[in-house]
């Protein structure tokens, strides 16, 4: 889509359980109404990934070389074909839900020239929502929404947007980062405007992660990786374990 003015980059691997569910609210009539093209990014999935995106999708790149991609290699790929001015990521376990008011809140914030990114508080599924998932999410968001007040730009893995010129000019995602690339991204982009965290837009994921390995363990990891690329420039854990 050429006029598109906002690219969607969903970056996939093996998602057949949940990214019908994302991709399904970006139906014609959203994409016409904002000019969305809806990119996705699969990693060589082998389950019916693929072609569950085919019913959505508006382009589907598919990773066919031997070696494993990244997250970070899926999200560059995708914003490699991309025509808007804007990329949304999202990540395939996720929901937004009302995606009308979602992008109208987006278009709006960017009418700022001085910003160049946004960050979103993120939630669980309400319908999986437990009392330890409430207490992590609100205080991971308000340290994310503060780091972006005072000091480093953060943004939640889970959704990143972010104009498109200042993400090619940032050099894209590391794609020799295997974790903490999102915080990665928005600590380099900071440098060169506002990253505005939107505490109306909120993106919801999938609890998996957290059921499998706790929330004391998916912290510390966050944790470690993003103070080992903030010394020396890189990525501590050398693989992203997959929890589908």
């Amino acid at each position: 889509m050429p006029d598109a003015r906002i690219s969607i980059v969903v970056p996939a691997l093996n998602e057949e359980k949940l990214i019908g569910n994302l991709l399904s609210i970006f139906d014609d009539d959203i994409k016409k109404q904002f000019y969305i093209e809806l990119i996705i990014s699969d990693g060589g999935s082998s389950d019916s990934t693929v072609q569950i995106a085919q019913k959505y999708a508006d382009r589907i790149l598919i990773h066919k070389e031997n070696w494993k991609q990244n997250i970070s290699g899926g999200r560059n790929s995708g914003a490699s074909i991309a025509n808007g001015d804007v990329l949304i990521f999202l990540n395939a376990d996720t929901f937004i839900k009302d995606i009308s008011s979602f992008l109208s809140g987006i278009l709006k914030i960017f009418q700022d020239a001085d910003v160049i990114a946004i960050a979103c508080p993120v939630k669980v599924f309400e319908n999986e929502e437990i009392l330890s998932d409430r207490l992590f999410h609100s205080f991971y968001n308000t340290y994310v929404k503060l780091l972006n007040k005072c000091c480093v730009g953060m943004g939640r893995g889970e959704c990143h947007i972010v104009r498109k010129s200042f993400f090619e000019k940032e050099g894209r995602y590391d794609e020799k980062l295997y974790a903490g690339e999102d915080f990665d991204l928005y600590k380099r982009l900071k440098k060169h405007g506002k990253i505005h965290f939107a505490s109306n837009l909120v993106v919801y994921e999938s609890p998996r992660r957290y059921r499998k390995f706790g929330y004391a363990k998916v912290f510390w990891d966050w944790a470690k990786n993003s103070v080992w690329i903030t010394l020396f420039g890189k990525s501590i854990s050398q693989e992203w374990t997959q929890v589908r």
